[in-house]
């Protein structure tokens, strides 16, 4: 496999239908959840939205050997797509899929996302989150998109050269370019 891009549609298109386990992951705001459902409509397959799973009423995280269990559990099925960070397991979800789906959003357009969320949303729990966890904004958050670019960013790059002979990896640098490979658009 290779580091792919939109530059590479005939490798993308050609492998779409042979996706089984994806991982899809970026910054907050970048359309995660979104992309995790309209694929997993596309393909037939089970989304499971890490927020949903990993949050507990009233925005209570879970202990960690749980949480390990639990990512064991939802990545030993035989296909899923998973959308979601979370670092502490990402090397363990990466190692168990064939697909890396990177959305590699500019931050503004991550930020604005987040504030229409939040509005849409607002004292209510969106559909991909823990039941119990009103939709939130706060500063830590908006740092961490914020910082994504020059943090986590540089971290994901790596990881996903390191896994690019053995993976199959999409990364989506727009909305534009996640339109087209949703609809498999492959005029370029």
């Amino acid at each position: 496999m290779a580091l792919l891009s939109l530059r590479n549609w005939a490798q993308i298109n050609a492998d779409l239908e042979q996706m089984k386990k994806v991982l899809v992951i970026g910054p907050g705001g970048a359309g995660k959840s979104t992309l995790a459902r309209r694929l997993g409509e596309r393909l037939r397959i089970e989304v499971k939205h890490l927020d949903s799973v990993y949050w507990r009423p009233g925005w209570q995280e879970p202990a960690k050997d749980e949480w390990l269990d639990t990512v064991q559990e939802l990545t030993s099925e035989e296909s899923w797509i998973i959308d979601g960070n979370y670092g502490g397991t990402l090397e363990a979800r990466v190692q168990r899929c064939d697909t890396i789906i990177f959305l590699d959003l500019p931050r503004l357009v991550c930020l604005w996302r987040i504030a229409k969320r939040r509005l849409l949303y607002r004292g209510r729990s969106r559909p991909d989150m823990g039941e119990g966890c009103p939709e939130k904004v706060d500063w830590e958050f908006i740092s961490w998109v914020w910082g994504y670019a020059r943090q986590s960013r540089p971290k994901v790059v790596q990881l996903l050269r390191e896994h690019a002979e053995t993976k199959q990896i999409v990364w989506l640098r727009s909305t534009a370019e996640v339109e087209k490979f949703l609809a498999g658009d492959i005029r370029g």
